[in-house]
């Protein structure tokens, strides 16, 4: 039967482990250092594999498979802890006493911060009575009226990012945030320089960030892959006036035109005292 299965790129693979460790059905394994989907009667085709993978190695493609065994996946989970609590291992269908036995399945091995996190940001409250000594940010001249005598509330600024991690080097190219996303591509030094960057520009958007300069890399191989795999809604460009940041906007802008896709785009500059100059 035709149906949707996991492929994965041996050639960006670095065998980190991260997609054994998120597969529950236990379809994937490590071959010679690099990850393999070793059944396809394992694999549920929902991907819970692909976000973790940190060098985007992980699609989906549709083509002949064997249909998803469920029976077949929880014998094998069975067979697994029995194997384990006895002080083996189950493999392929075989029991083997530990020290015999292939590399256990690893945990994730790679940096624990690109592992991919999604934030909720329903609360969008900006204006409560903040507690500088719990961590909370407040707005200095609220806190300033309060200090004086006058009645105001203060105003706390809560994050907007909605998913980790944000630099473009690190971000799968595919993950579930991307879907119908309004996508911020900002340059690392904006978020200094603008004062107001989460509520003006990133609120209701998946940011990812990155400086051409300080990286030394072209990324609009890599934006071109996030655009043209996932449904983007709009793409918003936040640059510094310098002229290091004409690389990110020409990457961006590169990347839409490579998609094939037709999208809203827009370019915003900041300048180096925190003003929009266009």
């Amino acid at each position: 039967m035709i149906r949707r299965v996991i492929h994965i790129d041996e050639d960006k693979c670095n065998g980190c482990g991260a997609c054994v460790t998120a597969c529950h059905e236990g379809a994937i394994g490590l071959v010679d250092g690099k990850a393999r989907l070793m059944r396809d009667d394992y694999c549920d085709g929902l991907g819970d594999c692909l976000p973790q993978c940190p060098t985007g190695a992980i699609s989906f493609v549709e083509r002949e498979a064997a249909a998803y065994d469920e029976a077949a996946v929880l014998a094998n989970k069975a067979a697994k802890e029995q194997a384990e609590a006895h002080g083996q291992t189950h493999e392929g269908g075989r029991v083997q006493a530990k020290s015999q036995a292939a590399p256990q399945k690893p945990h994730f091995s790679g940096c624990p911060g690109s592992m991919m996190r999604q934030f909720n940001r329903n609360n969008q409250g900006n204006v409560a009575t903040g507690n500088p000594a719990a961590g909370h940010a407040v707005d200095m001249s609220a806190q300033r009226e309060l200090q004086s005598g006058h009645t105001a509330a203060m105003v706390v600024s809560e994050s907007q990012l909605a998913q980790w991690p944000c630099q473009i080097k690190l971000v799968p190219v595919n993950a579930p945030y991307f879907d119908g996303a309004k996508l911020l591509i900002a340059a690392d030094c904006t978020a200094y320089a603008y004062a107001n960057m989460h509520q003006d520009f990133m609120k209701g958007k998946i940011t990812i960030i990155g400086c051409p300069k300080l990286d030394d890399v072209d990324y609009s191989e890599k934006l071109t892959q996030i655009i043209s795999n996932n449904n983007i809604q709009s793409v918003t460009i936040v640059r510094m006036e310098v002229p290091c940041c004409g690389g990110l906007e020409y990457a961006a802008k590169t990347a839409l035109q490579n998609s094939g896709k037709f999208i809203p785009w827009q370019v915003v500059t900041i300048s180096i005292d925190g003003k929009i100059l266009d």
